[in-house]
């Protein structure tokens, strides 16, 4: 069975929410989405930092505080810093309650030889999420989609496939329809999170591809 996604359901009228918004792959994410005829919130620890981040994009995205962009939100994206990851979750615990939280943080280090995976005692960025937030859905995706290209606005396609991580069926199907929002782009369903580990360590071998050819590559799945 090939990849269908005539099937997905329809996301069109749902909130987009970018905790770390101001950050380069959040706002590469949100632009996208914006420019998809998505509602955009963005988020941020100092909310006039994310207002003005929403200015600078345009497209109708706001710019708002961590808490209030969780709670006004259908679906989360966490986009932070891996440093702040498991801090800022604990603190938006009740916010994000009945959410579907989509993680794309990378555990990454960098040293003189290059990116490297960091180890993380869950297993993931996206199962310590889950283990955070219990009373939320937790999906992974958009781990290798090149920030710079989602801020070009001269690139207009992507030749691209997300990866999409999660238990529940129905929020892996609704991820993957946001991903599809992003022109030239498939969500691809890859398994359960505990696979997430390998995903977002790939992360650090496309760093890698990227620096050795001055390229932004991302991941095409072949045979689908």
């Amino acid at each position: 069975m090939g990849l269908d996604s005539s099937a997905l359901p329809d996301v069109s009228a749902l909130t987009v929410g970018i905790l770390g918004g101001t950050g380069d792959q959040g706002r590469g994410l949100a632009y996208r989405f914006a420019l998809a005829g998505q509602r955009v919130l963005i988020g941020s620890r100092m909310p006039s930092r994310a207002a003005q981040t929403a200015a600078e994009l345009g497209h109708g995205v706001e710019g708002l505080g961590n808490e209030e962009t969780a709670t006004r939100s259908d679906i989360v994206i966490v986009a932070v810093p891996w440093e702040g990851h498991s801090a800022l979750l604990e603190s938006l615990r009740s916010a994000l309650a009945g959410k579907l939280v989509v993680d794309c943080v990378n555990p990454l280090g960098f040293d003189k030889n290059g990116p490297y995976a960091l180890p993380v005692a869950e297993g993931s960025a996206a199962e310590q999420a889950a283990a955070l937030l219990p009373d939320s859905t937790v999906c992974a995706a958009f781990h290798h989609v090149s920030a710079a290209l989602l801020a070009d606005p001269a690139v207009d396609r992507f030749d691209l496939d997300v990866l999409v991580l999660g238990e529940d069926r129905a929020a892996v199907a609704t991820v993957r329809a946001l991903a599809g929002r992003i022109n030239g782009v498939r969500g691809v369903y890859a398994g359960r999170l505990r696979n997430s580990h390998q995903v977002e360590a790939f992360t650090a071998n496309l760093i890698a591809i990227n620096k050795r050819y001055q390229a932004h590559a991302g991941l095409r799945i072949t045979d689908l």
